[in-house]
């Protein structure tokens, strides 16, 4: 009993404990779990910064052997995902969520596993460095809000 106690309040207080950097919060980070042996996955969050205009230029992670920046794409209907040099975070909140931009991991080490977590270090322009522990949610998860979208099929 006393352990699982101690596993929510560890999972609790990983969503609610932001991390920061000068102007910089990072909040609500998250990844879905994956999906049998899937190579991949994505972390999304809240980055709010209440200073100037900053950029986000890299990510940085164990869990796999390449961490990217991407956004997606409309196409002719059809949604592509693509990597992206950098993420502009203008004062105020900018949101990295599913359908939008996100950090991609490429040849992940293991599987994402719903209830575990795992650091992130995010790279700004001009705040440094930034820290998040990542909670990975179940593989149907959609973060703090609902996104809709129309994808083409062939």
């Amino acid at each position: 009993m006393l352990k699982h106690f101690a596993l929510a309040a560890a999972v609790l207080g990983g969503l609610v404990m932001p991390a920061f950097a000068g102007d910089i919060t990072v909040e609500n980070a998250w990844a879905r779990a994956s999906a049998g042996p899937a190579r991949a996955g994505a972390a999304f969050m809240t980055i709010k910064n209440t200073g100037d205009a900053d950029t986000l230029v890299s990510a940085k992670a164990d869990i796999s052997k390449k961490v990217e920046l991407h956004t997606h794409i409309h196409d002719n209907g059809v949604m592509k995902m693509r990597q992206v040099e950098n993420i502009a975070v203008g004062t105020g909140m900018t949101m990295l969520q599913p359908g939008g931009y996100h950090v991609m991991f490429m040849g992940l080490n293991e599987p994402l596993k719903e209830g575990t977590s795992f650091p992130l270090t995010l790279v700004f322009d001009k705040a440094g460095e930034v820290s998040v522990d990542v909670m990975v949610k179940a593989a149907g998860a959609m973060g703090q809000g609902k996104m809709k979208m129309k994808m083409k099929t062939n």
